[in-house]
């Protein structure tokens, strides 16, 4: 299939920055981990009457990434290009809406921290209420993109469309996808139909809820996939709708960022063959308030982890069963009693997102009861 003239105009702009990209056989690099608060927003073309207005907020990723030749997809240096040129390789997108571009970070994802998370929905939620702005994108490296969409859609009360979007491969590769699935989502921001539905993460074509989706394979352009199927697709800069989420979100949370100062220490220890307490010992003496068991099957735990656990939840910690799986969801006193430990089940929430929702449930409270109904709800 021949380049698009938007496709090529993005090579060329990566390309120009590859010379500060990995060399060939290099390690993915980290890039700087510091966040780019002397960025100015990037220049918005001239304003078209009629058409919506969304805001990208980039905060770095492979979808800003750059390899040293087009031959690299797999071997690169993270968050290079920044949101001004990211946009100037699509003239296209103003076809759709009236964008404009703003520098949040330039890290790569697996460098996030809770202090990224509550940065960036504070900017988000400040930018949802602001009536000249439709929809917001917020372009993110795809190694824990699912994390900070999921907590987006935790904690921003809104119903204007957000949109996470990512690429598997630099802008500098054959075959990128970073320019196609930018522009479905700004397409998916910029669209009516897309709000009320919490935050989205539009990739590979795809709409998916942000609760629902992971990132299911690190090669392959189509990585992310929720066990539930996509909440619809967009084609040709037009989405088409199928389902819609039912768990509480955005508008429908009881959480909100502005009343978020801060995230407890919640963390997650992994079940395997021969696991030892290790984790769990060094944790507790860590003084973490929760732990997310990311138990085998159906969220089993070790004979040996469980004193370990109940141990620790007489100390107040609180324990949140999940597992390892990909598909499927943990039953409540299923393997476990969880009644008799006071254990809290994770539902289908995967272990990274369970934390998530652990951190931000403890804002409010602490009582199991309440904590079970939150992960049943959301």
């Amino acid at each position: 299939m021949p380049f698009t003239p938007f496709r090529m105009t993005l090579m060329a702009v990566a390309l120009a920055l590859a010379g500060c990209a990995s060399q060939p056989g290099a390690s993915q690099a980290p890039a700087a981990a510091a966040p780019a608060t002397a960025a100015a927003p990037a220049p918005a073309p001239t304003a078209q009457a009629g058409k919506p207005n969304v805001v990208v907020l980039a905060t770095g990723g492979t979808i800003a990434g750059a390899g040293a030749s087009a031959v690299n997809s797999a071997t690169y240096t993270a968050a290079k290009v920044p949101v001004d040129k990211l946009l100037a390789g699509l003239p296209e997108l103003s076809n759709i809406a009236n964008v404009s571009g703003e520098q949040v970070f330039q890290i790569a994802s697996e460098s996030f921290t809770n202090k990224e998370l509550l940065t960036l929905a504070r900017r988000v939620n400040e930018l949802a209420k602001q009536p000249g702005v439709d929809g917001i994108v917020v372009t993110h490296g795809t190694d824990t993109l699912e994390e900070t969409a999921y907590f987006l859609n935790l904690v921003v009360p809104t119903d204007k469309p957000i949109v996470v979007v990512g690429s598997m491969r630099p802008g500098t590769a054959i075959s990128a996808d970073g320019a196609l699935n930018l522009l479905g989502a700004v397409a998916t921001a910029a669209s009516k139909d897309s709000a009320g539905k919490g935050v989205l993460v539009s990739m590979n074509d795809n709409i998916d809820s942000a609760r629902d989706v992971a990132k299911l394979t690190n090669i392959k352009t189509n990585a992310f996939a929720s066990q539930w199927g996509p909440l619809g697709m967009v084609v040709e800069g037009k989405t088409y709708w199928f389902r819609a989420p039912v768990k509480r979100h955005t508008r429908g949370s009881e959480f909100n960022i502005e009343q978020i100062t801060d995230l407890p220490a919640v963390d997650i220890v992994y079940g395997y063959g021969n696991v030892p307490a290790t984790a769990i010992d060094a944790l507790g003496k860590a003084g973490v308030k929760a732990i997310v068991h990311a138990g085998t099957g159906n969220g089993s735990v070790a004979d040996r982890i469980v004193p370990k656990l109940n141990e620790l939840r007489q100390k107040g910690v609180i324990v949140v069963r999940s597992s390892r799986v990909p598909a499927g969801f943990v039953l409540r006193n299923a393997e476990q009693p969880d009644d008799k430990y006071d254990w809290v089940v994770a539902h289908d929430l995967n272990p990274q997102k369970a934390r998530l929702l652990a951190a931000v449930a403890l804002t409010k409270t602490q009582d199991t009861k309440q904590l079970q109904r939150i992960f049943w709800e959301y």
